[in-house]
């Protein structure tokens, strides 16, 4: 595999949108210690006329109760099944400040194939949810053997999101001047 920063970045791009959060959650991570990020990943079918494929899994996201000044890389577990793609994103994210020190383990239990399209199984999670008046589950979807990216860019946007907060959150503790 060529590593080129140009094809890199190609390749990335590419993976990053094939894949789509369907239902997002609008919670900022803890500033300190454990979130969790509970998700369904509704995987495209490999074929026309084979099934999709659901997965119902947990993201969970350890930050450091103690910060201290030397840096270290982030942690990825249980999130490619490819190793390329592993190394791919961990070079980009290993040069973010957001992500140093963070330890992200992602888990999910046993696939349900599903007969409906990804886009039937999205409705019936999206009905099934708001029925439940659940707002902490995110659905997630993405071509065949992708998941693992749809599930690593869910994370990766979470995280982003609830930075302003959490340094905010650190100002006010007098950690940041």
């Amino acid at each position: 595999m060529d590593f080129s920063e140009f094809n890199l970045e190609e390749q990335l791009r590419k993976l990053w949108f094939s894949t789509r959060i369907a239902r997002d959650v609008h919670y900022s991570l803890f500033t300190f210690g454990d979130s969790d990020l509970p998700y369904f990943l509704v995987e495209d079918s490999q074929a026309a006329g084979e099934l999709v494929k659901l997965h119902e899994g947990k993201v969970a996201i350890s930050r450091p109760r103690i910060i201290t000044p030397s840096p270290e890389a982030p942690e990825f577990e249980g999130f490619f099944d490819d190793g390329d793609q592993e190394r791919m994103f961990s070079v980009l994210l290993s040069r973010t400040a957001a992500f140093s020190r963070m330890s992200f383990s992602n888990t999910h239990g046993p696939t349900k194939s599903q007969s409906d399209s990804v886009e039937e199984v999205v409705g019936r999670l999206n009905r099934q949810l708001d029925a439940e008046e659940e707002d902490r589950v995110a659905i997630l979807t993405a071509p065949h053997g992708l998941g693992g990216v749809a599930v690593f860019r869910y994370t990766v946007e979470r995280v982003l999101r609830s930075a302003p907060e959490n340094i905010q959150e650190l100002r006010e503790r007098g950690l940041l001047e």
